[in-house]
């Protein structure tokens, strides 16, 4: 039973101010626990779409309008050279257009061998800009490469407009037939026939990119099934698709075609929003970029730019 009287006055300090003290307590304890176990939070890097500033301190971010204007003149006979993945091929031949148009005078020369063949010239002095379908590697950021996002792709998974399988996939399925573990489409309800598997070369972005979006980083399977095409180049891989097989290309490269069929995964296409095989494109240069890289660059990220890659790429 308390001993003060019912209607007395309260003796101590009200009831708030001991909450009060008690959270600062907790708030204090909460601050030097970490300097008491000699541990450090981790944070995971945001890598890829925001690359850092040439120059700047550890986490500086580029402001890309900032480090690439839109220039209003470029000296007559100002050349530029690309050479790299081949998903970049539309993207590229566009905004080569783009740059004759507006700067006349200019010279724009375009190749597509592959994104670490690309990697390989702009590294040795060949060309200006490697376009890339991947992250740049540690190793290649330490050599000096900066990479600038220019469009968001998506990998779109096909197959031969005669191919009786009708269905989509799931992720998974997918995976088990790239590691060569699934080799007959009966297994998903289709015709008994063997599943032809045709993969891209290793210096080709979108399979490293692939690599890692579809099959969570592991090997690509070694089963009889599976074949590495020779040269990365979608169209002769499109050709051999026929009736049985399955390969991947950019989506802007295969939308508009005829002879091939765009599978869903996971219930979407590539259209939408929630389709799970999405991947930035870049263009790279070596730091610091000469007059002609900003020129191109600053034009690729203008506003009118950007109407051009989105063009591009649907």
């Amino acid at each position: 039973m308390s001993d003060q009287p019912a209607g007395g006055p309260r003796r101590g300090l009200p009831p708030i101010v001991y909450i009060l003290l008690g959270l600062a307590a907790l708030w204090g304890l909460q601050s030097q626990l970490p300097k008491l176990l000699g541990w450090r939070p981790s944070f995971p890097s945001v890598a890829g779409l925001n690359p850092t500033l040439p120059g700047g301190g550890s986490g500086a971010r580029m402001n890309l309008a900032a480090a690439f204007p839109l220039q209003q003149n470029v000296p007559a006979g100002t050349t530029v050279s690309i050479d790299g993945s081949t998903s970049m091929v539309g993207i590229n031949e566009a905004l080569k257009a783009a740059f004759l148009k507006t700067y006349p005078g200019t010279v724009v020369n375009t190749s597509a061998t592959g994104s670490d063949n690309g990697m390989e010239a702009l590294l040795g002095g060949s060309v200006s800009l490697a376009a890339l379908s991947r992250p740049l590697t540690a190793e290649e950021q330490q050599r000096g490469l900066v990479a600038v996002p220019v469009a968001q792709d998506r990998i779109a998974i096909v197959v031969g407009i005669d191919n009786p399988f009708r269905r989509g996939l799931s992720s998974n399925q997918l995976a088990e037939i790239f590691r060569g573990e699934i080799t007959n489409w009966a297994t998903f309800g289709g015709v008994d026939r063997t599943i032809r598997v045709l993969n891209r070369p290793s210096v080709s972005g979108t399979a490293k990119a692939f690599r890692t979006i579809v099959l969570g980083g592991n090997n690509f399977g070694t089963t009889a099934n599976i074949t590495t095409m020779v040269r990365d180049a979608t169209t002769p891989m499109l050709k051999q698709l026929g009736v049985d097989g399955i390969g991947y290309a950019t989506y802007g490269q295969v939308a508009d075609q005829r002879t091939v069929r765009v599978l869903a995964i996971d219930g979407s296409t590539p259209e939408a929003v929630a389709y799970p095989y999405q991947r930035p494109l870049f263009y790279v240069y070596r730091n610091p970029a000469d007059p002609a890289v900003k020129a191109f660059l600053g034009l690729a990220l203008s506003g009118e730019g950007k109407k051009v890659v989105d063009t591009a790429i649907k």
